[in-house]
C-alpha cells in the first residue's frame, strides 16, 4: 500500500494534526507499505524520517494563520508525488493540502480521503476579519471537502461542527490515537522535572500543552489560578508550547502576579521529556472549545493524568466528570471551584488519572489497524468504480483546468530538458 499524506503543518511546526500525520506515516512505513508526506516548505529545514517528505513552495502566513501556505500546483512537488504512484491520498487540512491532492487525484486516479480535525471556521475567522470574505472562505473550504471521495471526522463533535458549516455529505468517525506507551514514567524522571522548576512536594502541579494562542483557553486558566491564589491555595502551573500569542499570554500571567507559580517552557520536541511532564502533573487543563479530539488529552491519559475540560465540548467526549476527568463551565470561577476539590481529597487526582488511563487510552498502533483496513476498502472500491457519488462543485472545474494546464506545462518543460 502506497499512501500520500498531506497537511499544512508538519515539523518544525508541531501541533496535534502534525503529530497525527507523523504517526500515520511512521506506522504505515513500518507495517503496511510506504508513505510519503506533502507539506509546505519551511526555510532551513532538513528532514530525516524513515519516509520521504515533499516540501512544496510556500508563502509566510504564520502571523495570520499559524502556519505557512503552500502552492498546490508547484510542478516539482507534483512530479515527486505523482511519481510515487500512490494507491490512496489522505489530506488532513481542508485548504491547500486538499487542493494539492485534488490535483494529484486528477493525475493519478488515486482516491482522496479527508480528515476534519480542527474547527476551521475559528482558524479562518482569526486570519480573515471581514464577514463577507470569511463566509466566502468557509464556503470554499466546504466545497473542497465535499470534493473528496470520503470524509472522516476525529469525533462526533468535529463532524457536527463540519455539518454546521454547510457540509452536506456523510462522514465517518475515525479518532486519533496516542504515541506514548501505556502508563507514567518512573519517579526518577518526574523528579528531574521537580528539580528543574523547583516544584515543592505536596503542592498540586497543573499542566497545559499546546499552541500558545488565546483561543486555547489560557485566559480562563490564568484567571482561575489568580482566584485560587486569592483564596489562599498554593499550586504550580506549567505551560508548554509556542505560538503567536506566547508573549501576550506570559505577560498577562506576570500582570496577574503569578510569576512565581506559573512557568512557560516554550515548545518541547523531546517526546520522552514531554512524557515526564505529563507524568509529573496532577491535572492537565485544556479549557478550549476550539479543539475537537485533542491528542494532548490522550497523551495525558496515557500518563495516568486526567484532564479538566469544558462541559459538552468536543474535547470532553467520552469524559465523565469525577470518573476519568473534570468537567467545568467555560469560565475561570468554574475552573477554580473544580481545582479546589483536590485539596480536600488528596486521592482524587490519582483516581481520576487511573480512570483516564483505563477509559481513554488508545495507541496509534491499534488505531492504524482500523485506518489501513478502511484504506484497503476505499482502494478496492475505486478499482471497481464503486466509490460513493460525490457532489460536483464549480471548484472541480477550476482544479481540472489547473491540472490540465500543469500537464501541458510539464510536457513542455520535459521536452526542453530532453532536447534543448
Amino acid at each position: 500500500m502506497k499512501v500520500c499524506l498531506a497537511n499544512d503543518s508538519f515539523p518544525p511546526l508541531y501541533d496535534g494534526v502534525a503529530n497525527t500525520v507523523l504517526n500515520y506515516a511512521e506506522i504505515i512505513e513500518k507495517k503496511y507499505g510506504h508513505a510519503m508526506v506533502a507539506t509546505p516548505a519551511y526555510p532551513g529545514v532538513t528532514d530525516s524520517y524513515p519516509f520521504p517528505v515533499v516540501r512544496y513552495r510556500s508563502f509566510d502566513t504564520v502571523r495570520a494563520f499559524g502556519y505557512r501556505t503552500g502552492d498546490p500546483f508547484d510542478p516539482d512537488a507534483v512530479d515527486w508525488l505523482s511519481g510515487f504512484g500512490p494507491d490512496i491520498l489522505h489530506s488532513h487540512c481542508p485548504v491547500m493540502s486538499t487542493v494539492l491532492f485534488r490535483h494529484l487525484r486528477n493525475l493519478t486516479g488515486a482516491p482522496l480521503v479527508f480528515t476534519y480535525h480542527t474547527k476551521f471556521d475559528i482558524e479562518i475567522g482569526r486570519g480573515v476579519k471581514l464577514g463577507i470574505i470569511k463566509n466566502a472562505a468557509i464556503k470554499a473550504m466546504i466545497d473542497n471537502i465535499e470534493a473528496c471521495d470520503e470524509v472522516w471526522a476525529v469525533n462526533k463533535g468535529a463532524g457536527e461542527n463540519l455539518v454546521s458549516l454547510g457540509y452536506s455529505g456523510r462522514y465517518r468517525v475515525m479518532p486519533n490515537g496516542v504515541g506514548f506507551p501505556r502508563g507514567p514514567v518512573g519517579h526518577e524522571e518526574t523528579e528531574k522535572i521537580s528539580e528543574k522548576h523547583g516544584l515543592p512536594d505536596g503542592v498540586p502541579c497543573f499542566l497545559f500543552v499546546g499552541r500558545m494562542m488565546w483561543y486555547k483557553g489560557q485566559r480562563i486558566i490564568l484567571d482561575g489560578l489568580a482566584t485560587m491564589r486569592e483564596r489562599g491555595y498554593d499550586f504550580r502551573m506549567i505551560f508548554i508550547g509556542d505560538g503567536v500569542d506566547f508573549d501576550a499570554i506570559s505577560e498577562y500571567s506576570r500582570n496577574l502576579g503569578l510569576g512565581d507559580r506559573v512557568f512557560f517552557t516554550g515548545a518541547i520536541r523531546d517526546r520522552e521529556l514531554l512524557r515526564a511532564y505529563y507524568s509529573r502533573a496532577d491535572l492537565f487543563i485544556l479549557p478550549s472549545v476550539f479543539d475537537n479530539n485533542p491528542i494532548v488529552c490522550k497523551e495525558a491519559a496515557a500518563c495516568a493524568t486526567a484532564s479538566v475540560l469544558i462541559r459538552d465540548s468536543s474535547p470532553a467526549e467520552g469524559v465523565t466528570d469525577g470518573k476519568n476527568g473534570m468537567l467545568i463551565e467555560e469560565d475561570p470561577d468554574s475552573l477554580a471551584s473544580a481545582l479546589e476539590k483536590i485539596y480536600s481529597d488528596p486521592t482524587l487526582t490519582r483516581r481520576l488519572g487511573d480512570g483516564a488511563l483505563n477509559d481513554l487510552y488508545v495507541s496509534w498502533e491499534d488505531m492504524m489497524k482500523e485506518v489501513t483496513a478502511r484504506y484497503a476498502e476505499i482502494i478496492a472500491a475505486a478499482k471497481n468504480h464503486d466509490l460513493r457519488p460525490r457532489k460536483k462543485e464549480l471548484s472541480d472545474v477550476a482544479v481540472s483546468l489547473m491540472s490540465d494546464t500543469y500537464t501541458r506545462l510539464s510536457n513542455v518543460r520535459e521536452f526542453f530538458r530532453n532536447y534543448i
